[in-house]
């Protein structure tokens, strides 16, 4: 009785923790989830009574305008005509799937990626293929040329990694020249703790057909489920086309809050201290880290966002530490979600650092560490 489509959907495993991790005595590094006192002050006046009416699908003109002003300041000048209020960023994955991807479409996309979209990508039938950053159109020739592109360039979900200049200008010289479509995920930029290339890989294509999407999911608060978008111009109509049959039209009060707040006086000062919090969790994290588990694990020390991409040692498996910790009541997620075959790399693991405050984050590495110094031998 079902469809097709319903055989390749699974459950994210992230949010198959996400009830566990919110118990009071549960350490969580799995989600992405923000610090519980980094959500903006929403205390506004009320908003008018008129929002409680259906809205325009594309959303509300004055916070459009808004963003289409900041988007242009990255060199993305398509006017407020060409942006889209989505209900969180999520919404756009899927809209861009179902625009692209019939059973079959070659879909790129970074190893590892981000799970969200892959498993949107996979519900849709895609064909996903990785490619490398320092050669991204290699195998992009005939009927091996993928349809779209999917990447997050800046502080990447789950690696952390932010593309070098060159990296970008490869990229988007690659999709100019196979006409492949490209899909930039843009919602860590404000979370800079250290000087790092952002301008977006869309603001440097020529001729290819683009979409880039942020969120405010880290800079206000997820709760919202506030995202938006912007595209070429021979795209943008078939979103909103799609945006209009899947709901309608994105929460109208929720854009009112946000408005409010981009246009707040104090938002600059605010980001900065938001900022300067998480790059203190973020040290205080890598101190943890080399305290633990230094020697068992390799990892490099991101320069913004929210996630440590760690490499076992000795043959450990991520799978296996996990079944161990959350015994022990401490999570992450493995690295093998995030990869199109994850057998190619069980030993890695994603560790969100934002959301555990400095105790907690110390006593939960503690116990992988001595999970992993400890670790049943194989027969």
């Amino acid at each position: 009785m079902l469809s097709e489509r319903v055989r390749d959907l699974h459950g994210s495993p992230v949010r198959a923790m996400l009830s566990v991790s919110q118990q009071p005595d549960v350490i969580s590094f799995a989600g992405g989830l923000p610090a519980a006192d980094s959500f903006a002050d929403l205390a506004y006046p009320p908003p008018p009574l008129d929002l409680m009416q259906y809205g325009p699908t594309e959303g509300e003109p004055a916070l459009r305008a808004k963003i289409a002003e900041e988007l242009a300041e990255l060199g993305l000048d398509g006017g407020a005509e060409r942006v889209l209020i989505l209900s969180g960023s999520q919404q756009g994955v899927d809209l861009a799937a179902k625009l692209f991807v019939d059973r079959g479409t070659g879909v790129a996309v970074e190893q590892p990626a981000y799970l969200a979209a892959l498993q949107v990508f996979r519900f849709f039938g895609a064909a996903l293929q990785g490619f490398d950053r320092a050669d991204p159109a290699a195998g992009w020739a005939g009927a091996a040329r993928p349809s779209l592109a999917y990447v997050t360039p800046t502080f990447q979900n789950p690696s952390g990694h932010c593309w070098s200049a060159a990296e970008r200008d490869g990229l988007a010289q690659a999709c100019d020249a196979a006409g492949v479509a490209l899909f930039e995920d843009d919602p860590y930029r404000d979370l800079a703790y250290e000087p790092c290339e952002r301008r977006p890989v869309c603001a440097r294509l020529k001729r290819a057909s683009w979409i880039y999407q942020g969120s405010f999911s880290k800079t206000v608060a997820p709760g919202l489920r506030l995202g938006f978008l912007t595209a070429s111009e021979d795209l943008f109509p078939h979103l909103v086309n799609l945006k209009q049959a899947a709901d309608l039209h994105t929460n109208r009060l929720s854009q009112w809050f946000v408005l409010q707040y981009l246009n707040d006086p104090g938002r600059a000062q605010r980001l900065g201290r938001l900022v300067g919090r998480y790059r203190r969790r973020r040290d205080l994290f890598a101190a943890a880290m080399d305290r633990h588990l230094g020697g068992l694990a390799d990892w490099g020390v991101p320069a913004g966002g929210l996630f440590f991409w760690a490499t076992l040692r000795s043959g450990a498996r991520a799978a296996d530490l996990l079944a161990r910790a959350r015994r022990r009541k401490v999570l992450f997620t493995p690295g093998e979600h995030f990869l199109i075959s994850p057998e190619a790399e069980p030993a890695s693991l994603r560790l969100n650092f934002s959301h555990a405050d400095e105790d907690a984050a110390d006593r939960g590495l503690a116990v992988l560490g001595e999970l992993l110094r400890n670790r049943p031998r194989r027969p």
